[in-house]
């Protein structure tokens, strides 16, 4: 879980100071606002998940896409970084979610599976299924590794 190093001076340090992570595979400030639990990152495959809460609904009531679309884009860069030594720096440059089922209350889990590098670049995909097994989004996404980190153009 992430670890917030804040204090007065913190908004003039570069942001790699403001915060720091327990481990490679771990969660950002952000997802642990939201509430995702990492489950497990291995062999480029992740699974994720994250509880419905009242703070994480739209006006209608449901899940708010943005949530999804949250856990969706970690479990995939969970299952990157389970392939990358640490340290690498990479970041999402396309994504789509295509929402399939609404989700009202229980644990969404997100299956994460990615493949590459191609260069710079790998391909990630992502089910999420509500605690019946129902499929409520389906994400796919490519996420670039920085350059000058031993990775081809």
């Amino acid at each position: 879980m992430a670890r917030l190093l804040v204090d007065g001076e913190a908004l003039r340090r570069p942001l790699e100071r403001q915060f720091a992570l327990d481990g490679w595979i771990d969660t950002a400030p952000f997802e642990d606002l939201v509430g995702l639990r990492i489950v497990e990152a291995e062999g480029g495959r992740a699974l994720l998940t994250v509880d419905f809460q009242v703070k994480l609904a739209m006006g209608g009531g449901f899940m708010h896409g943005g949530a999804l679309t949250t856990l969706a884009d970690t479990a995939v860069a969970m299952a990157i970084k389970s392939l990358l030594p640490p340290g690498t720096i990479f970041a999402t440059t396309e994504l789509t979610t295509r929402f399939l089922a609404p989700v009202k209350e229980g644990r969404v889990t997100a299956r994460a599976e990615v493949r590459g590098p191609e260069g710079r670049t790998f391909y990630g995909e992502a089910g999420l299924f509500d605690e019946q097994g129902t499929e409520v989004a389906h994400f796919t996404s490519v996420f670039r590794v920085a350059r000058n980190q031993g990775f081809e153009a």
